[in-house]
């Protein structure tokens, strides 16, 4: 049976952050990923010379992720979308200012647009009941034209990657949106995803961690406090302390009894975020003015990741395109024809330039988000019931979304186990 005072289960962004805290504040640490890589669903793909991330992909300046990045001193490489959004709307795609000026909106709507947009940079996301609030709730009570509404679902629904207006809590989302807003402050990254796992893990290794790849864990054993683990190869590893880094319905899987803890209660209650996604690497853009496209009455998305990354490919330009699916939206051919339909408006001829492509059906951004629908508004970081156990992962979010729950909820469990042990007086030598 082999010995670890602390071990973390899941090696992407959550795991490799807690893993470096602890490490780096002296604690012996392992990492067991099940995969034979690291990264989860932020690894890189190469195909035919085109780096696709699992999706599109964006950082934003200013989070939990990109400061915990650079505290880390993870270095963050690549260029920001395009400021020239245009639109798509009743299948056709238009510059936003020409969308703006257009019949679309009336004289009051344009004028309710723009104080909306300055009231969104006063905002306080945090205040009153806007954590509380449904995103439907907050549009249809604070904005009076419809086509206004409907420019604040997409905003809302593309920052988030969400598309749940009546479940969602707008202030977690008021907050992604008012950051996006800002001049540079999306990052699209240099060398795809990939690149930050890898700084992350070298910097995990060097702060003292243990990583390992290819090791599954089939439970964790527990008698009121964490005694060891069960491993997928057959053997054992005693352990004292454990970081769950990885989805609730996982996490709920390993531990025995679990429907009598608080783990029972963040899987029933969690809302996956899923999204279909396109990905293509063009030898060219037949329109290449059209960089970035906000769908509006369908909820879709389209980028161009490769004017400001040019490194994402060895020839030609990589783009994404997303469709944002609700509850019970599932069909896989109906949502690639979908994506492909968008492609022939926003793109036509693009078919002729294919060098690579990747379609993913059924890709998850989150295990969950910030709903009403929480009866534990915060999961974690301590599993209350068995002493020693933590969650992290982007569920467990603590008001932040997407790859910032993720940093932050990795940091939060480690920070957590570590008061914890000294409030335990516990040496580890």
């Amino acid at each position: 049976m082999r010995n670890a005072k602390i071990a973390v289960i899941g090696g992407g962004i959550a795991g490799m952050i807690a893993a470096y805290d602890l490490a780096k504040a002296g604690k012996p640490v392992v990492v067991l990923e099940k995969s034979s890589q690291f990264g989860g669903r932020a690894m890189t793909v190469r195909k035919n010379g085109a780096l696709f991330n699992l999706g599109s992909h964006a950082l934003y300046r200013g989070g939990a992720a990109d400061r915990i990045f650079r505290e880390m001193g993870v270095e963050l490489k690549g260029g920001s979308p395009s400021p020239n959004v245009s639109v798509l709307w009743n299948r056709q795609v238009i510059s936003l200012p020409k969308f703006i000026f257009s019949r679309n909106l009336t004289w009051s709507g344009r004028i309710e647009l723009m104080r909306m947009f300055a009231k969104l940079l006063r905002i306080d996301p945090h205040a009153g009941d806007l954590a509380s609030t449904n995103v439907r709730a907050w549009i249809e009570q604070n904005i009076r034209e419809p086509m206004v509404r409907n420019v604040f679902y997409g905003l809302i629904r593309t920052s988030t990657y969400t598309l749940a207006p009546d479940v969602q809590c707008v202030g977690p989302a008021l907050e992604v949106v008012r950051r996006g807003l800002r001049r540079n402050a999306v990052l699209y990254v240099e060398g795809g995803w990939q690149s930050i796992v890898d700084q992350l893990k070298e910097k995990a290794i060097r702060a003292g961690a243990e990583l390992l790849h290819s090791a599954g864990v089939d439970a964790i054993e527990h008698d009121g406090g964490v005694r060891k683990l069960r491993l997928s190869d057959g053997a054992e590893m005693e352990v004292e302390r454990v970081i769950a880094a990885v989805p609730p319905a996982e996490a709920f899987r390993l531990v025995r009894d679990a429907d009598r803890t608080s783990l029972g209660t963040w899987k029933d209650q969690a809302r996956p975020v899923m999204a279909a996604c396109l990905d293509l690497c063009l030898r060219r853009l037949p329109f290449p003015r059209r960089k970035v496209v906000l769908g509006i009455d369908e909820p879709v998305f389209f980028t161009n990741q490769s004017g400001p990354t040019p490194s994402l490919a060895r020839e030609g330009s990589v783009i994404h395109v997303v469709k944002y699916r609700g509850a019970g939206d599932h069909d896989p051919k109906k949502d690639e024809a979908m994506l492909e339909r968008v492609m022939d408006i926003v793109q036509p001829g693009w078919r002729k330039e294919v060098v690579a492509r990747q379609f993913l059906p059924n890709m998850t951004a989150a295990f969950d988000f910030v709903h009403t629908g929480r009866q534990d508004r915060a999961p974690g970081p301590a599993v209350p019931e068995i002493r020693g156990l933590y969650v992290a992962g982007e569920w467990a979010s603590h008001g932040e979304l997407l790859v910032d729950s993720a940093a932050a909820s990795g940091r939060r469990a480690a920070q957590r186990l570590l008061r914890d042990l000294r409030t335990e007086n516990v040496a580890y030598n």
